[in-house]
């Protein structure tokens, strides 16, 4: 007769306390974290004990990792997962771009990590994924100082601690409207009530810098909440301050080198 399966039966671990998700997320984490350091893949992977190709695929999975290849393969999936398989979507965007299976998997996130894509609110992503998202928006600006990128600066440092010229400490937020797009305008959050900020008074600030030690808010211009934008400015390291204000405000994390 035909033995009947036990409720629970079924192939057992041969080592229980293996759990891969587990260790995939803590090679994830070690690699940001050197990759944070300014670790080449190479020397990553040296420490880990791991291949260079399985390091930058942890940080495609993180969120961490840029390149011009690694977008066009995940824009051209993306695509063709909208109507494809997951295989199916593979194939075709290796043939697309001209590349081997096996290197368009290398540039896709582990389908079993917590993977996070750039538009992901802050709240579901690391710290050291919001810390890279900050310095990537930062350098876009440097190296094209548009009106748009700016913004995207101003976008990334939402909800991060400043100090004013006092030392008194704030935030801001940025809402969305009905139209589920960001307003032009920054809240201002230090004490029980909130402050609006302009977006057009940021900009006039900017445009008022003249040398890069700015020793008080009023050399930004007379403008409503400048206090506010004078922190903004420090903590993005567009302005120099005195050293004695420095005491007060903290050091930069932003500055030119």
């Amino acid at each position: 007769m035909k033995k009947t399966r036990k409720p629970g039966g079924g192939r057992k671990k041969l080592k229980l306390e293996y759990d891969a998700g587990k260790n995939l997320k803590e090679q994830m984490k070690s690699a940001v974290v050197l990759y944070e350091e300014d670790c080449s893949l190479q020397s990553i992977a040296d420490a880990l004990a791991l291949n260079p190709i399985k390091v930058r695929k942890l940080l495609i999975t993180a969120g961490v990792y840029e390149s011009e290849v690694a977008e066009k393969v995940k824009n051209t999936f993306e695509e063709y997962r909208e109507t494809q398989d997951y295989k199916t979507s593979i194939l075709s965007t290796a043939n697309t771009l001209k590349l081997s299976k096996a290197s368009v998997t290398s540039y896709l996130p582990y389908q079993k990590g917590v993977y996070f894509p750039s538009t992901a609110s802050k709240e579901k992503i690391s710290v050291g994924a919001e810390r890279q998202r900050r310095y990537r928006t930062m350098k876009r600006w440097r190296a094209d100082p548009t009106e748009e990128n700016f913004w995207g600066v101003v976008l990334a440092y939402a909800g991060v601690k400043f100090k004013t010229y006092s030392g008194l400490p704030f935030c801001y937020e940025i809402k969305k409207g009905r139209n589920g797009e960001y307003t032009k305008e920054l809240w201002i959050d230090r004490r029980e009530k909130s402050k609006s900020l302009a977006w057009s008074s940021v900009l006039l600030a900017l445009k008022n810098i003249k040398g890069e030690v700015v020793d008080r808010p009023k050399v930004l211009g007379d403008i409503r909440g400048a206090t506010y934008i004078y922190g903004m400015f420090y903590r993005f390291g567009l302005i120099d301050v005195l050293d004695e204000v420095k005491e007060k405000m903290g050091r930069p994390i932003n500055r030119k080198n």
